[in-house]
């Protein structure tokens, strides 16, 4: 996938809730968990998680530290679409997952 085509899927740059919300949604599905279980292993009520994934509330730190400790999706990804710093295989993982919404 030609870098252009990287940028304007990641959304690069757009800091609107809405980019920032599906890159997030990616980021947990990259994970392979539902909403509940991914709420739970951070330690998050589900409905506070949903509310960081609709786009109502921002993301929380415990979810950006979890997303970068144990799965390797850089906040700078989440909240500002830069994926330039993620490994090749977790890119690869949100382009299928990016490409599908």
């Amino acid at each position: 996938m030609r870098f252009e085509e990287k940028e304007e899927l990641f959304q690069l740059g757009d800091i609107s809730r809405e980019a920032i919300a599906r890159r997030l949604r990616a980021g947990r599905m990259a994970t392979g968990l539902n909403q509940q279980d991914f709420a739970k292993s951070v330690g998050l009520k589900k409905t506070t998680y949903s509310a960081q994934e609709n786009g109502d509330s921002s993301p929380s730190i415990p979810v950006m530290r979890a997303l970068y400790r144990e799965y390797r999706i850089d906040f700078n990804y989440v909240l500002h679409g830069d994926f330039a710093q993620l490994p090749s295989d977790v890119q690869d993982k949100l382009i299928e997952i990016l490409s599908s919404f």
